[in-house]
């Protein structure tokens, strides 16, 4: 059963390219439609927004949609935090916001009764894959629905210019042979090696 009859065109690209429709997926839809709102961007196509991303979580997806960051530009900075927490920079407004998540998700919606079942029976591990995908639904739709200010604060933070991704040259590693960004490899006595080669010494 389908409770979401039609969704945002961008959400809807945002869901294609990450394979679903779930609620981390929103939050960072919410968050990248907010800091475009407030500092007027567009989707980047090199370098003109970064996002620092302090988790790894299905948000960073709708980022890279809508804000057009990507790890391969080098606009796009994962800080493994575990935090639900994302900055956006914008280089031509010289601003830079960060958005945090306040509190626990806690269900507002109309279904309350629904939205307690289903929780209680994913927590208890008798939930069907049905049940899962409702539970998820449910809460989709809510945060759809639900102020921006209720869901996260936000704080402009001193901007502070990101360096340009480097192009760096690469060397092969003196063990291994496998070509390696100078920068990431550590010097011994037979030259440089590459990190993984550097474990096993």
């Amino acid at each position: 059963m389908n409770r979401i009859p039609s969704i945002p065109e961008d959400l809807a690209r945002c869901r294609e390219f990450h394979g679903h429709l779930c609620p981390g997926l929103v939050y960072g839809y919410l968050i990248a439609k907010e800091a475009m709102r407030r500092m007027n961007l567009e989707r980047s196509g090199d370098e003109e927004i970064v996002a620092v991303c302090e988790n790894d979580s299905c948000a960073v997806d709708a980022l890279q949609v809508l804000l057009g960051t990507s790890l391969g530009k080098g606009n796009l900075i994962f800080r493994d935090f575990g935090k639900n927490a994302f900055t956006v920079l914008s280089r031509s407004e010289k601003k830079s916001y960060r958005f945090v998540r306040k509190v626990r998700y806690e269900y507002s919606g109309n279904d309350k009764k629904t939205f307690e079942r289903l929780e209680a029976a994913v927590t208890n591990g008798t939930a069907s894959e049905s049940d899962q995908g409702l539970l998820k639904q449910l809460k989709v739709e809510d945060l759809l629905q639900r102020d921006f200010e209720e869901i996260f604060t936000t704080t402009e933070i001193p901007y502070e210019e990101p360096r340009y991704a480097p192009i760096e040259p690469s060397e092969p590693c003196v063990l291994c042979g496998e070509m390696t960004m100078i920068s990431k490899m550590l010097a011994v006595p037979e030259g440089l090696i590459c990190i993984p080669c550097s474990h096993k010494r």
